[in-house]
C-alpha cells in the first residue's frame, strides 16, 4: 500500500488545486494550503516555483511517484525522439497502474497501484503486479476471474466523474481493456492543466 493513500488529499491542498477532479477533494471547500500556516496570503511565485509546482502536480497526480521514478521517466522522455514533453505524458499513461484508473476498474489512481499490487491484474494472459510495468500497444489488460466480483471495481464502473479516453478500449462486462495507442497531452483527460513544458525547464535548469 503507497506511504501516500492516507494523505493523497494533501497534495491537492499544497498545489490548490483538485487534480483527480473528485468530488470529495478538500480543495472544493478550502482552497488554501495544508498546515497552520496554510492561510496565509499566497506571495507571487517565481518561476523556479512554477516550475516546481507544475512538476510536483504531474508527479502527484500518477500516484504521487518518487523522485527517482519521476526522473527516470523524464531522462527516456528526453531520449526519444519527438517532443519531450509529449513523450513524458505518454510514458506515464502507458503505466499499469495509470491504465487500469484510465479503464475505471478502481476509484483512484492511488487504488489503481494498490489493485496491480496485490495480483488482480493480468496483461495478456499473465499476472502482472508491477504498477510501473509499461504496456504497449494492443496490451490486453484484464482483472483476474477471482477479482471481477469486488465491490471496489463494480463502483469504479459506474462512476460518472470521468469516462474512458479514447486510447483505451475498455469492456466493463468482461473487465478487461486494451491499450489502442500511446496518448499525446492532449488527448489525457487531466481536470486540471497539466504544463509538461514547464516540468522540461526545471529539469533543463537543476
Amino acid at each position: 500500500m503507497t506511504k501516500r493513500t492516507s494523505a493523497k488529499y494533501k497534495i491537492d491542498r499544497r498545489m490548490g488545486e483538485n487534480i483527480w477532479g473528485r468530488p470529495k477533494s478538500p480543495v472544493n471547500k478550502r482552497e488554501y494550503g495544508p498546515g497552520q500556516h496554510g492561510q496565509r496570503r499566497k506571495a507571487k511565485i517565481s518561476d523556479f516555483g512554477l516550475q516546481l509546482r507544475a512538476k510536483q502536480k504531474l508527479k502527484g497526480y500518477y500516484g504521487d511517484l518518487t523522485e527517482k521514478q519521476f526522473r527516470r521517466i523524464y531522462a527516456e522522455a528526453e531520449r526519444v525522439k519527438g517532443d519531450t514533453g509529449e513523450n513524458l505524458i505518454g510514458l506515464l499513461e502507458r503505466r499499469l497502474d495509470a491504465v487500469v484508473y484510465r479503464a475505471k476498474f478502481v476509484v483512484t489512481m492511488f487504488a489503481a497501484r494498490q489493485f496491480v499490487n496485490h495480483g488482480h491484474v493480468t496483461v495478456n494472459g499473465q499476472r502482472v503486479n508491477i504498477p510501473s510495468y509499461r504496456v504497449k500497444e494492443g496490451d490486453v489488460i484484464e482483472v483476474r476471474d477471482r477479482s471481477k466480483q469486488m465491490t471496489v471495481l463494480l463502483e469504479a464502473v459506474q462512476l460518472a466523474e470521468r469516462d474512458v479516453p479514447d486510447y483505451i478500449e475498455a469492456d466493463h462486462s468482461k473487465m478487461k481493456a486494451t491499450f489502442v495507442r500511446q496518448p499525446g497531452l492532449s488527448d489525457v483527460p487531466y481536470p486540471v492543466m497539466m504544463e509538461p513544458n514547464l516540468v522540461i525547464e526545471f529539469y533543463a535548469q537543476n
